[in-house]
């Protein structure tokens, strides 16, 4: 159950539910209410189906070009770490991903699906998390469910993001990011720490 709720958090921490809210309303502010509704759906399937691949095969693409994993581990939590900190004291994860909505990409799949749920993070934690060496089936299939679980509240809160946003507003979507940028650093740190002593271990 332990790890189960670790990876939960870990998930959570990195998908960040919460601060994709902006995203999709933004993306979604011309569209009806069913409308709505599709668009949320095709994310979360597309976002799913990328995580699962990762989930499933990222261990094995590594190792068919001869990356050994802690050294994506290493990798992986400074490129965390690094975007922890920009959530943090930067701009936060929506106000980054509104302006590239300005930009002019609305539609569903970027930035929506990518990289606002299916994150660079989100990619690396499914991998790291379940490393074939490391990790029983049992484990992987608690961690999947783990990540399952989390995209389940993203698809929910996307489902009722109108009614969620008006209650928190802006302010209570960046401090949520925020926050979850601080939970993000020290699991990047934890990972870097962990890639190393198993480069050495090895």
């Amino acid at each position: 159950m332990d790890d189960w709720l670790s990876s939960f958090v870990f998930f959570f921490a990195v998908i960040d539910p919460v601060g994709t809210l902006p995203v999709f309303i933004a993306v979604t502010s011309r569209h009806s209410e069913w409308q709505r509704r599709k668009i949320a759906l095709l994310a979360v399937a597309v976002a799913t189906g990328i995580l699962l691949f990762f989930l499933l095969a990222g261990q094995y693409l590594l190792e068919a070009i001869g990356v050994p994993l802690s050294a994506f581990q290493v990798a992986g939590g400074i490129v965390l770490f690094l975007f922890a900190l920009t959530m943090i004291f930067g701009e936060s994860k929506p106000e980054q991903e509104v302006d590239i909505i300005r930009e002019g990409h609305e539609t569903a799949i970027f930035p929506l699906a990518v990289p606002s749920i299916a994150s660079p993070g989100a990619m690396l934690s499914a991998v790291v998390l379940t490393d074939n060496h490391r990790f029983d089936p049992i484990h992987q299939v608690n961690t999947a469910t783990a990540m399952l679980a989390v995209l389940g509240i993203v698809l929910l809160l996307l489902l009722t993001a109108n009614w969620i946003y008006r209650w928190i507003g802006d302010a209570g979507a960046s401090i949520v990011s925020r926050v979850m940028g601080l939970i993000l650093a020290s699991v990047a740190t934890t990972n870097v720490l962990l890639g190393i002593q198993q480069f050495f271990m090895s």
